[in-house]
């Protein structure tokens, strides 16, 4: 103790040092930095700390889309086909049955993330989303939807942190079993929809071979998107994705 404290690394006195602690421990409590059990100032780890406290420290990203092959490269499943290209980036397969969906277990800067590709269709996904936010304890600022907007233009990203379901049935059914708003989302434009044609229609559409090479790059930046969300945090996502492509009008 004697030698740390001559090198100014730490109070020499106990009591000293036992108020050094008690005050490090009180600013880390009013910061809500995670790491210190709730008896005294003794820090415990970040997952040891999550635990105790009911959750765990772990990721949910989830792309919507419909099922079956009838609804493959639709554009309504811009976010089934963003999850493969996360999938294969991850080294993984999403495969596992699991909570309603096709799932895979991966990670990402260190931190643990279960994809999923909801398989109850896309007006029921909140379904699956919080069966496995309930199972695994995860708040719904670490649960990130992929998917498919109308109001983009074809490629366009857009990131957001929280906000309304803008008429997505998805969105509207995850917000009505999560009971919140706040949970990070990356749209993935798709084009507006032509005049005189129905909404479904357009959506279960698939796209032209040219606006299909479009997106298959956006598939590939809304995948980094997600990934910055959980490296970087969602106010730096938005700074490197969001803008770039002209906004299509809105129905």
């Amino acid at each position: 103790m004697d030698e740390l404290s001559q090198k100014g690394r730490l109070p020499k006195e106990p009591k000293v040092l036992f108020a050094f602690f008690l005050h490090l421990s009180y600013n880390r409590r009013k910061h809500k930095i995670p790491g210190i059990a709730d008896a005294g100032p003794f820090c415990v780890s970040r997952h040891v700390y999550l635990e105790r406290n009911g959750k765990t420290d772990m990721y949910i990203i989830a792309g919507l889309g419909n099922p079956t092959k009838e609804y493959e490269k639709t554009r309504h499943n811009a976010g089934f086909d963003t999850m493969d290209i996360l999938a294969d980036k991850l080294g993984v397969s999403i495969q596992e049955r699991k909570h309603k969906a096709l799932c895979a277990k991966g990670i990402i800067g260190g931190e643990k993330v279960l994809l999923m590709k909801p398989q109850t269709f896309m007006n029921l996904s909140g379904e699956s989303i919080r069966d496995a936010a309930d199972f695994y304890k995860v708040d719904p600022e670490h649960i990130i939807i992929l998917y498919d907007d109308i109001s983009l233009e074809v490629g366009q990203l857009r990131i957001r942190g929280k906000g309304s379901a803008g008429g997505h049935n998805g969105i509207k059914s995850i917000i009505a079993h999560l009971g919140t708003q706040e949970f990070p989302r990356v749209k993935i434009g798709v084009g507006a929809k032509p005049d005189r044609m129905d909404l479904a229609d357009y959506v279960l559409s698939r796209f032209s071979q040219t606006d299909r090479s479009v997106m298959e790059d956006a598939f590939h930046e809304a995948a980094d998107a997600a990934q910055m969300i959980i490296l970087e945090g969602c106010a730096a996502a938005m700074n490197r994705y969001n803008g770039g492509r002209k906004q299509c009008r809105t129905l």
